[in-house]
């Protein structure tokens, strides 16, 4: 195997393994707990942003549904692990896909689209989730707010923490030229 590809491997593997603990630390560092919905309110959301607009749609995906699966596994929402995985898999996925990984200018109209993509995503997600698991959509209808709220400040949050990564300039090197 070439030496080179092998290590742009092992950096792939690296960055990856990065951006899933970054998910899972963001998720569990700072949780509010929301006792209507019986969850909690946290900052993972925004890494998701981060991988998927960075990263793009496999890492976004890998990222976003292990990482955050991770934290429900070790918070002890085992309950809702599998529902997790599906749902912030799908969102870091979508946001990739909408958004412009090629632009300088991180705020841009399809960024600006896949923020609200993935937020909008994730409140439904667990609006259908929770509908499911608890039996009662009116009961689920109770975690909007809160979901809200997470998702748009995890947004706002991810922009000048990819704004400050984007100027890196081991992200310059290494990662805008793949």
């Amino acid at each position: 195997m070439n030496k080179n590809l092998k290590s742009e491997g092992i950096q792939d593997l690296t960055i990856l393994g990065l951006l899933i603990a970054l998910v899972a630390v963001a998720t569990m560092v700072i949780k509010i707990p929301t006792i209507a919905t019986q969850g909690y309110i946290h900052l993972g959301d925004s890494m998701i942003f981060l991988a998927a607009i960075m990263f793009g749609k496999k890492k976004g995906a890998i990222a976003g549904g292990l990482g955050s699966a991770m934290a429900d596994l070790f918070l002890g929402y085992t309950h809702w692990i599998l529902p997790t995985f599906i749902i912030k898999a799908l969102m870091g996925y979508g946001i990739a896909i909408i958004a412009d990984q090629e632009s300088n200018n991180l705020i841009n109209l399809r960024n600006s689209i896949a923020l609200v993509f993935g937020a909008g995503w994730m409140v439904l997600g667990y609006f259908v989730a929770g509908g499911i698991m608890k039996g009662s959509f009116l009961v689920a209808a109770s975690s909007v707010p809160a979901n809200l709220i997470q998702g748009f400040v995890g947004a706002l949050l991810f922009i000048p923490i990819g704004a400050a990564l984007k100027r890196t300039k081991y992200f310059e090197r290494h990662v805008l030229k793949q």
